[in-house]
């Protein structure tokens, strides 16, 4: 774990400091835009940990694939998820080494998640410590075809915003080239772009519950329909459900959201996507309280949350912001020294890091 405190303490760091040094702006969704440099510093520590790992979930297996298959335009079959093949294929031109596989991918997800939450976060260091502490960070090392498709898509929040859909679908249809789950996304565009907090909240909760309760019933619909597909497979997934402490620390955002619902819309007139995006992420959760397989798919919600959290310490009175702050910090290194060490019992292991 040394490697795992480590990268958490130093990402802080840059980017506590990144926000220290920001400068006001009067142009963009945040108030101050933070120091590039210094939240470079912090980038390059979370691709330097992820991109050098030789362990962490499938990421043996990834290795594997990459150095006894022969990616060429003639074994590739343009259907599923070829885009991630492509990636491997030109990658191969470059190495034998699967670390390239990984070490790219490594700064791709990671660029693209911090980009992002450079440009929306309100309070740049809490959404990065968040990041880390919460499991995203360790998910990504895991997931890693998912996670890059999460991220393509988080970059592109901005089209959401906007109202962009032609660019939003375009860079989603991209992204379902490297995982076809992206494509959940497409419909999700028109539910996210309502008030938050509107019937289409109370909706979706309420749906979950249902869910929740006539579970067997769901997932004999679902899977009857994705049998004939290359996710069919997910029918003999057994890995429990999701705890009700995971779900517990991705409600709490979504409660304080809520409850200062007509300050955020004060201070971050573009909030409705964001909380949304929770409240989607919060309803995976708890449906995955019976299949962990669902928690999948919160992974194209969560990111968002990493924005949310950000901006909830301003909801509070000024003399209580401090302590809002360093609550969000305990109570999450407890959540990632839980999570980590206790449930996981995770360790990391690298050719080139070694400490």
């Amino acid at each position: 774990m040394t490697v795992f405190y480590l990268n958490l303490s130093i990402v802080y760091f840059f980017s506590f400091l990144s926000r220290y040094f920001a400068k006001p702006t009067e142009i963009g969704p945040t108030e101050v835009k933070p120091n590039k440099l210094l939240a470079f510093l912090a980038l390059s520590t979370l691709v330097l940990v992820s991109g050098l790992r030789n362990n962490v979930g499938d990421t043996y297996y990834y290795m594997h694939s990459y150095s006894i298959a022969n990616f060429s335009w003639e074994t590739i079959e343009f259907e599923g998820d070829f885009g991630f093949n492509i990636l491997q294929m030109l990658l191969q031109q470059i190495s034998s080494d699967p670390q390239i596989m990984i070490f790219v991918t490594a700064l791709l997800t990671n660029a693209l998640i911090v980009m992002t939450l450079y440009h929306y976060s309100r309070l740049f260091e809490i959404s990065l410590y968040v990041y880390i502490t919460i499991g995203y960070f360790l998910v990504s090392m895991n997931g890693i075809r998912q996670y890059l498709a999460a991220a393509i898509v988080f970059a592109a929040t901005k089209y959401i915003i906007e109202g962009s859909f032609k660019k939003y679908l375009l860079v989603v249809l991209f992204a379902s080239t490297i995982h076809q789950t992206a494509l959940i996304l497409i419909p999700i565009y028109f539910i996210v772009r309502s008030p938050a907090w509107s019937r289409t909240t109370y909706i979706l909760l309420g749906c979950s519950i249902f869910i929740v309760i006539g579970f067997n019933e769901f997932m004999n619909i679902l899977f009857s329909a994705i049998e004939d597909t290359q996710y069919g497979g997910y029918k003999n997934f057994q890995e429990g459900g999701a705890s009700v402490l995971r779900v517990s620390v991705g409600a709490v955002p979504v409660l304080i959201a809520f409850l200062g619902r007509d300050k955020l819309k004060r201070i971050f007139p573009n909030s409705d996507v964001i909380v949304n995006m929770s409240i989607l992420s919060l309803v995976f959760l708890v449906i995955s309280t019976q299949n962990w397989i669902f928690a999948r798919f919160s992974i194209y919600f969560g990111l968002y949350q990493l924005i949310l959290i950000s901006w909830i310490i301003k909801l509070f009175s000024k003399k209580d912001q401090k302590l809002v702050y360093y609550g969000i910090l305990v109570c999450y290194f407890i959540y990632f020294f839980f999570e980590h060490v206790i449930s996981l019992n995770m360790y990391y292991r690298s050719d080139y890091i070694n400490l």
